[in-house]
């Protein structure tokens, strides 16, 4: 009876998501790098594995998913994005069990553009030294089993946006449910997720680099200068919904197959849907794939995103002893069109 209510209620909210959709608004949003995923196994699959992530890449997808985390976990990845471009992403995480059924973390995200030439309308060419805009965002999270097949998580984002002389920063909330169940024959292999992301107040850039020096002449006065701020214009966090589930066929005793799919619900931008295979040789090996699809994909004048759909990844993992401890790598590739792709490069500890 539960499960029933609880798949009813997955069915009514995925039925509302899609008719929530507002292409009037897409392109308002800010803060558009905490739609990127830095993490290298999870974005293997095309992020269709929100209903079943688990552990500390659980921080973008779906929170709920950290409370899986064994003892301790840490994560550093680096990506580079749409190769070419001069863009680099770096993350770092690491996620603690406290107790029987809590897991605290944190994962700082960091966007680097490389260094960029001054310029100013009397000098156009540059020679004023360069400057190096940076995305930072910082996540606070806890994770709860409140069950054997009910897991919950909430995660607070500090979001800055900076160059030298102007600055944004704000704070978003992220939260997360799974759910678990399985057949008589399998147990646990039915997985469900749903997650609210980027829920946040407005953001307004701020700083010098928004004023100017005036001369004013008042009549019969002496000119004066004085110094003029302009405002900012407020712009919206990319807030989203996010439903995904999955499912686990294990065949030959150490062999599995897990289908995942999701749909994503995005404020200010085309939804998505996600589908998503991973065959995993125990834990010691995984070779994924995945596709993400949204109007216009296939259309390359009509896009509205680099990346053209396809994913694939894999990870190897090697464990130390009977201890439980682990030390595995992970990689990714996201098609994109122009450039040459994004590649992500992860390392992975549990400890």
């Amino acid at each position: 009876m539960n499960r029933s209510f609880i798949i009813a209620g997955v069915l009514f909210l995925l039925t509302n998501s899609v008719m929530a959709g507002n292409p009037e608004r897409a392109g308002q949003a800010g803060a558009t790098e905490l739609l990127i995923n830095p993490w290298a196994r999870s974005s293997g699959w095309a992020d269709a594995n929100s209903g079943s992530i688990r552990g500390l890449e659980s921080i973008f997808l779906n929170v709920a998913g950290a409370a899986f985390t064994k003892n301790t976990e840490v994560i550093f990845s680096s990506t580079d994005y749409l190769q070419g471009s001069g863009i680099r992403i770096n993350a770092f995480g690491l996620s603690q069990r406290i107790n029987e059924s809590s897991v605290i973390g944190l994962g700082i995200m960091s966007m680097n553009f490389g260094d960029i030439p001054v310029t100013t309308t009397s000098q156009p060419d540059g020679g004023l030294g360069t400057y190096n805009p940076e995305y930072l965002n910082m996540n606070l999270f806890y994770a709860k089993a409140f069950s054997n097949s009910i897991y919950g998580g909430i995660n607070v984002k500090l979001v800055n946006e900076s160059i030298s002389n102007v600055s944004a920063s704000g704070i978003a909330f992220d939260a997360g449910i799974q759910y678990v169940t399985g057949n008589n024959n399998d147990k646990d292999n039915i997985k469900f997720g749903i997650s609210l992301r980027n829920v946040g107040a407005p953001l307004t850039f701020t700083g010098d680099g928004l004023s100017f020096r005036a001369n004013l002449t008042p009549n019969g006065l002496q000119p004066y200068g004085l110094t003029v701020s302009n405002r900012s214009q407020d712009f919206e966090m990319p807030s989203l919904i996010n439903i995904g589930a999955s499912y686990d066929i294990k065949f030959l005793a150490a062999n599995r197959l897990t289908i995942a799919a999701a749909f994503t619900s995005n404020s200010f931008s085309n939804d998505q849907f996600h589908l998503g295979l991973e065959y995993g040789f125990k834990t010691y090996f995984m070779l994924r794939g995945g596709f993400t699809y949204e109007n216009n994909i296939f259309d390359s004048t009509l896009r509205t995103t680099s990346s053209t759909g396809p994913t694939a990844g894999f990870t190897v993992e090697i464990p130390f002893g009977k201890s439980g401890k682990t030390f595995g790598i992970d990689y990714s590739y996201r098609a994109t069109d122009p450039f040459s792709g994004t590649h992500s490069l992860g390392a992975r500890f549990n400890l």
